[in-house]
């Protein structure tokens, strides 16, 4: 009984001692217990209990706020590092929101979407349609070209402007070509986008049908 009474008596002590320097430090008082079971109080963040949470008192003894842990440099950056990876995750999040309204804004349903993928294609159908008369012309040229060669017989007998005309041809045709090609590669990256387009609209359709259907609304339809 009488330890009772001393551990008592010693923490009203402690308690009217921080209380007394609480009201003499404006600022409030630290007061934490260090690794050695130390019951510490100061004016300022106690250096021993960097390791550990402090508690800031009013000058009644009450806690106003709970000073966390300081960190290490490691640990800091550690720190800082996740809340940049939080940051960015964060404005990922808003960033894909905004696409998805932006796509809902401008596919309401699939037969928008389907429209504008048909008028992509065709787009590149024409520059493809385009590279084939060219072409077409070019070999033309050639075979007139031809014919004039044959008078020669030996290509080392060519004259210097009819080789650089035949040489021309042949840069222009092989330009053709690789642009026919490169349309080919375009078409494909054209359905590939819209398809992954697709794929998302179709879950966003799906929820605004959701959504109105909770709401007791009519679903805008996806076609």
């Amino acid at each position: 009984m009488l330890r009772v009474l001393h551990c008592l008596a010693l923490a009203a002590l402690v308690a009217a001692a921080v209380g007394a320097r609480a009201q003499m430090a404006p600022g409030g008082i630290y007061a934490c217990v260090d690794a050695q079971g130390r019951h510490i109080t100061a004016d300022r963040p106690i250096a021993e209990c960097m390791d550990r949470e402090q508690k800031l008192l009013n000058g009644s003894g009450t806690v106003r706020r709970t000073v966390p842990p300081s960190l290490t440099a490691s640990e800091r950056a550690e720190r800082d590092e996740r809340e940049r990876r939080r940051a960015e995750e964060e404005l990922r999040r808003i960033e894909e929101r905004r696409l998805d309204r932006a796509l809902l804004g401008r596919y309401p349903g699939q037969e928008a979407h389907d429209a504008e993928r048909a008028k992509a294609l065709q787009a590149v159908q024409n520059a493809i349609d385009s590279g084939h008369r060219r072409t077409a012309e070019l070999r033309e040229q050639r075979r007139r070209l031809d014919q004039e060669t044959e008078f020669y017989k030996s290509p080392a007998k060519w004259p210097a402007g009819l080789k650089h005309r035949v040489e021309e041809n042949q840069q222009q045709i092989e330009a053709q070509e690789r642009f026919i090609a490169g349309q080919d590669e375009e078409r494909r990256r054209v359905n590939a986008r819209f398809d992954e387009e697709l794929a998302r609209l179709k879950s966003l359709w799906a929820q605004r049908a959701a959504a109105a259907a909770a709401a007791g609304g009519p679903a805008a339809p996806s076609r």
